[in-house]
């Protein structure tokens, strides 16, 4: 929980003082979008780790 806490004070000082609107939203939703790849990434691997996949 702790981590959790802590990468959420990191994404809000961010973003905090950016000034343009344009940008502010873009990086956001680039943030997002990275959040939601990297777990995609770790969702396929383990599911293959769990399927017995042979990583040769």
């Amino acid at each position: 929980m702790k981590t959790l806490l802590l990468v959420k004070n990191i994404y809000l000082e961010g973003f905090k003082n950016l000034g343009n609107f344009f940008v502010k939203n873009y990086f956001k939703a680039f943030a997002w979008f990275s959040f939601i790849m990297f777990a995609m990434v770790l969702y396929a691997f383990i599911y293959r780790v769990f399927t017995g996949f042979v990583f040769d």
